[in-house]
């Protein structure tokens, strides 16, 4: 990261981070799950600064900390997630049966797994990583990414593609071993 948006990310946390909590404090429960969403909205910024400019980051940062307060609340308990590598992505995350709280293991399993992820995500060409990210993570439909980058949807898709078909590859590997074990 450049020393530049490394600045402007801790300029944002400043100017925003105290506004957001209270805010966030107004929707949720306790303390804890305040600074969850917190910590998720700052993790968002720091991946979404990497793959394209925000102009409002004020109003960016308060939709973000609402989507994560409503899946916050769609979302009853907190469960582990599962991994498969199948399905249309080429991976798919599952809610298992088994809770991870207290199970420092999985706890570090699920870490790791996550950053096998963006390391593979990061080996992408950088077209194919910003397609793969804005559908995938971050849900926005290909007919707005069209209109934001000018590129025709059958494009994208492709991109997406590819980036599929290298994440499948790089981390078939890895979930190998993991099941393994």
């Amino acid at each position: 990261m450049t020393d530049e948006k490394q600045s402007n990310i801790t300029a944002t946390i400043r100017s925003y981070g105290k506004g957001l909590l209270g805010f966030i404090r107004k929707q949720v429960n306790n303390d804890a799950d305040a600074e969850d969403i917190l910590q998720d909205v700052w993790y968002q910024l720091t991946a979404v600064i990497h793959t394209r400019p925000v102009e409002q980051v004020g109003g960016w940062l308060y939709r973000v900390a609402t989507n994560r307060i409503i899946d916050r609340r769609r979302k009853k308990t907190e469960e582990p997630l599962k991994y498969k590598l199948t399905g249309e992505t080429g991976f798919e995350m599952e809610a298992a049966s088994l809770v991870t709280e207290g199970d420092p293991e999985a706890t570090y399993r699920e870490r790791v797994v996550w950053q096998q992820f963006y390391l593979a995500l990061e080996e992408l060409p950088p077209a194919q990583r910003d397609v793969f990210v804005w559908h995938e993570l971050e849900r926005i439909p290909f007919a707005e990414i069209a209109a934001f980058t000018g590129e025709p949807v059958n494009k994208l898709i492709s991109r997406k593609h590819y980036a599929v078909l290298h994440l499948r590859k790089r981390l078939k590997i890895f979930y190998d071993e993991l099941i393994d074990n």
